[in-house]
């Protein structure tokens, strides 16, 4: 699996994992319906699922772009160090955002 669609599968399981506690809140700050909003929160039974995924995806990514050694044929673009510098950027970025949505819950009650 390559490390963007890690990264991908990673931010979507942390929405999956936050959908029952950030998504209401999201819905209704976008003007949506709170009752249907209020809906998401039957999620909360399967959030430990989405959470151990998140985690698994980002510690593949992880995994993939600090230890593994790149293999790659000469010519390619992962040969190239900015290639790398910008993956790495970009997994810290997404590992911000998805420690804020994972850690939502915790703080939620606030904004409610």
């Amino acid at each position: 699996m390559k490390t963007q669609a890690t990264l991908a599968a990673g931010v979507l399981s942390a929405i999956g994992a936050t959908a029952c506690c950030f998504g209401p809140l999201l819905l209704v700050t976008l003007g949506f319906g709170g009752a249907w909003a209020a809906r998401l929160r039957g999620l909360e039974a399967i959030q430990p699922v989405f959470v151990l995924l998140t985690a698994g995806f980002m510690a593949f990514a992880f995994h993939r772009l600090y230890i593994r050694p790149r293999k790659c044929a000469p010519g390619e673009v992962c040969e190239l160090p900015q290639v790398l510098r910008r993956q790495r950027i970009a997994f810290w970025v997404v590992a911000v955002a998805i420690l804020f949505m994972a850690t939502f819950p915790l703080f939620a009650e606030y904004f409610y």
